[in-house]
């Protein structure tokens, strides 16, 4: 059974938080050294307040709920997305894909593809994914996301992050 996928309500932010930490913990093993991961991906509080804090104009979310109905809500919520106006002074195109993440359970089950046309479809965007983060990498150029040559530093991770583009 293929996960639902539907825009994300006050009432799912406990699970879409868990699933936020769990995804970064999930991708980024192996890019970020372990005990930073771990600090970084510790506080669901923090987390739980970001996604009941409004987004702005323009900005929207969608979650992909795991079909198994049981789980505990660690595991409720199978993968998110988020969209915007591009945020970059210099965007070469008015749209971002500001997020995008499945659960390591739910990788290439073709979730990531669903959840990438609900939230842009065909349309011209942008994204930002860490150098060396070639799974991601090669997600985004199956869609038509080609490298732009602008870089910038994550503080938050501390790595290198480099701009995609589909126009």
């Amino acid at each position: 059974m293929q996960p639902e996928i539907r825009p994300v309500t006050l009432e799912d932010a406990e699970a879409a938080a868990w699933c936020h930490l769990l995804c970064w913990r999930e991708a980024y093993a192996g890019l970020v050294p372990a005990d930073q991961l771990l600090e970084r991906t510790s506080n669901i509080e923090r987390r739980i307040e970001r996604w009941t804090t409004p987004l702005g104009d323009g900005r929207k979310r969608w979650i992909a709920l795991n079909p198994d109905a049981s789980a505990p809500v660690e595991d409720r919520v199978a993968g998110f997305v988020g969209i915007g106006p591009g945020r970059d002074d210099d965007a070469p195109v008015p749209f971002e894909l500001e997020a995008i993440y499945t659960r390591q359970a739910f990788w290439r089950t073709g979730l990531g593809g669903r959840l990438l046309d609900v939230a842009v479809g065909k349309q011209a965007a942008f994204l930002w994914v860490f150098e060396g983060n070639e799974r991601a990498l090669g997600f985004y150029g199956r869609h038509g996301f080609e490298p732009d040559g602008v870089s910038k530093h994550d503080p938050y991770f501390d790595l290198q992050e480099i701009r995609l583009v589909r126009t």
